[in-house]
């Protein structure tokens, strides 16, 4: 299960992002990101010493990013020289069974839901219309990929986040996908279990810094 949902995470990050799409490789996926702070990443569907050396050991380019489903102590000591385990960066490869919430929306706001080459943006405004939260989702056929759900410091603990991702969850089974997927962050892990997405994985973000 794992591997068929890393490999749904990238291509959805992909079109979420709108990168490239990805690039096969014999140890998995690569995406060119060409970001400050990140050229491209790849992206392993499988955690075993010899796929990530292989992978680490194809780049050349600094602020090269390797995303491998497994706990940073047991990627770590597999990474070749140059390449270090950004513990900040690392999070959690999660999955739903997406049900329809017809969310309510906390009083003082509003939400809007715009689809834009295939990438569909929930964003939730306060009174005075500046923004509160956001999120947005690619859909890949039967599942979708969500990405960037974030609420703003100053309209935190009300309920904002769970109305982002029940939105997106109506839109994507409007849509046709039954299958959510995203990679989590500790603070969104709280959240979407609560929401019962499930953990499948760790996620270990290695960037090489030569």
């Amino acid at each position: 299960m794992v591997p068929e949902l890393v490999r749904t995470w990238a291509a959805g990050w992909a079109v979420s992002r709108r990168t490239p799409p990805p690039v096969e490789l014999p140890w998995g996926i690569y995406l060119d990101v060409g970001s400050a702070g990140q050229v491209g990443r790849h992206v392993l569907p499988y955690a075993t010493e010899s796929v990530v050396r292989a992978a680490a050991a194809s780049a050349s380019v600094p602020d090269t990013w390797l995303k491998v489903p497994g706990e940073p102590a047991e990627i770590e000591p597999w990474l070749p020289e140059g390449w270090v385990v950004d513990k900040e960066e690392c999070g959690y490869l999660m999955s739903a069974d997406l049900r329809a919430t017809h969310p309510a929306v906390p009083d003082g706001y509003a939400v809007s839901v715009e689809t834009h080459d295939g990438v569909t943006f929930v964003r939730v405004h306060d009174e005075t219309g500046a923004p509160a939260a956001r999120g947005q989702m690619a859909v890949l056929g039967e599942a979708t990929v969500v990405d960037r759900v974030v609420t703003e410091e100053a309209h935190r603990r009300r309920g904002l986040g769970s109305c982002v991702m029940g939105v997106l969850a109506d839109e994507a089974l409007a849509r046709g996908a039954g299958l959510g997927v995203l990679g989590a962050t500790d603070d969104g892990h709280a959240l979407y279990e609560t929401l019962g997405w499930k953990l499948r994985a760790p996620l270990t973000a290695c960037i090489y810094r030569p």
